[in-house]
């Protein structure tokens, strides 16, 4: 039994919170631009990918569902942010790549992305932020395969 269960409750509802709320915060100031979450988070994995990925494999790192996807791409590639490529010998197999022209969109994500982490983060302690992040790496550990990779640069099917 824990020994403030009143306190983990808390805890898993304020991260839920705190997540929900930055992605909203960042939705918000890149709205103008006609950036969803959906839109910008699949440019962003994208942009961190050593090798072209196929749309399976993003969807599942993106955790949406393949209609979504196949909208989200659709919109991405009118666009001219990406471009879908068959894999040869498999006729339903598509990589997705970015075209030079998402460039500066990832230049804009990013200030903006970085903008809201400054703001989050301005008066917050670097030794408190390493505290949440070991807290953060053990959780992540005992829910194993059920949680996104914090690894941006790993290129295996996990998110």
């Amino acid at each position: 039994m824990p020994k403030n269960p009143d306190s983990h409750e808390r805890f898993g509802l304020l991260l839920g919170q705190i997540a929900r709320g930055w992605r909203i915060e960042i939705d918000r100031r890149l709205l103008p631009f006609g950036l969803t979450e959906s839109r910008w988070l699949i440019l962003m994995h994208l942009s961190r990918q050593s090798a072209p990925m196929t749309q399976i494999e993003l969807a599942k790192l993106a955790s949406v569902k393949g209609p979504t996807m196949v909208r989200t791409l659709d919109w991405l590639e009118s666009e001219a942010l990406i471009e879908r490529r068959l894999i040869s010998g498999d006729r339903r197999a598509k990589t997705v790549h970015l075209t030079p022209k998402a460039t500066p969109v990832l230049a804009q994500i990013q200030r903006v992305i970085e903008g809201v982490r400054q703001e989050i983060f301005a008066s917050v302690a670097e030794d408190d932020i390493a505290i949440c992040l070991r807290t953060f790496e053990h959780i992540a550990g005992k829910l194993g395969d059920a949680t996104p990779t914090l690894n941006p640069n790993k290129t295996t099917d996990t998110k």
